[in-house]
């Protein structure tokens, strides 16, 4: 026999809650090189390049404003209406962008996952820290518009709750994951879902309180807003930072609960479906 010393030995899961965290861990290096990845292909053989990030939220807010604000008269709880819109979308960016860029792993990475042998999980993790490098230039970029509108005259009502973003953030992210991941394991088989995700997720938008405050929608129908899961991190988000909205602390335990959930679930489909994956593709 071969005195041969192997330093990494590949074994089949052997259930559906067999997840090595500490394999994630050990594989850092190549999280780092896929989120290089990503943000290089991303803005490869583009004009303006990273400046996409700055001008899509500003261009929306500047359409949501004339429209939403102009025209339709639609409140922002006494907020700047430019603050109170790039404040939603930034929030609601973040979430979409981790989901969208989950939701794609299998049939995104087939041909490397044939080939060579990393957890999976390393990849839909690299989507979420590339788009929090995105979430950072736009969250810089809302930052420059308070200071602007402040130094203005205008009021931007700070609170105790802007303590609560960084946590709203990592909501966000673990969100659009276990959605994600879901969707991803299910297009593996149902491949007409990925024509199903751009509309589904700009639907989602409108039934999240991005372009219109919790205030604004009738009473008889609040709850169905807020047991969108996405709703009261978004109201949180915005109310930290600028003082607009509600905090509902009922609705922001139910969207904890509803993501460790999706999570936990996410990650058990996750688990059943890469190992068939190349058998499927």
């Amino acid at each position: 026999m071969s005195d041969e010393k192997w330093n990494l030995i590949i074994r089949p899961k052997r259930h559906l809650l067999d997840i090595d965290l500490k394999e994630v861990w050990e594989y850092r290096d190549l999280i780092v090189l896929f989120v290089r990845r990503d943000f290089v292909a991303r803005f490869k053989q583009t004009i303006l390049g990273p400046f996409w990030f700055v001008l899509n939220p500003l261009l929306s807010t500047f359409i949501y404003t004339f429209i939403f604000a102009g025209v339709a008269k639609i409140p922002t709880d006494d907020s700047v209406p430019a603050l109170f819109y790039l404040t939603g979308i930034v929030s609601w960016n973040y979430f979409a962008n981790c989901l969208n860029s989950s939701s794609g792993t299998f049939l995104g990475n087939a041909g490397i996952f044939g080939k060579v042998y990393f957890p999976r999980l390393v990849s839909p993790i690299s989507s979420i820290i590339s788009n929090l490098i995105q979430f950072g230039i736009q969250f810089a970029l809302l930052l420059v518009m308070m200071a602007y509108y402040y130094l203005k005259g205008n009021t931007i009502h700070w609170n105790i709750y802007i303590a609560m973003i960084p946590f709203v953030l990592l909501l966000l992210a673990f969100l659009g994951f276990g959605i994600g991941i879901i969707i991803s394991s299910l297009t593996v088989k149902y491949r007409d879902l990925t024509n199903l995700m751009g509309f589904g997720v700009q639907l989602w938008m409108y039934a999240t309180p991005v372009i219109y405050p919790v205030s604004f929608v009738p009473e008889k129908y609040k709850m169905f807003v807020l047991l969108n899961p996405v709703a009261p991190l978004v109201e949180m988000f915005k109310y930290g930072l600028i003082g607009a909205g509600q905090v509902n602390w009922t609705y922001f335990l139910y969207s904890i609960i509803f993501t460790c959930v999706v999570v936990f679930i996410g990650i058990l489909t996750f688990n059943r479906v890469e190992g068939k994956f190349t058998d499927t593709v």
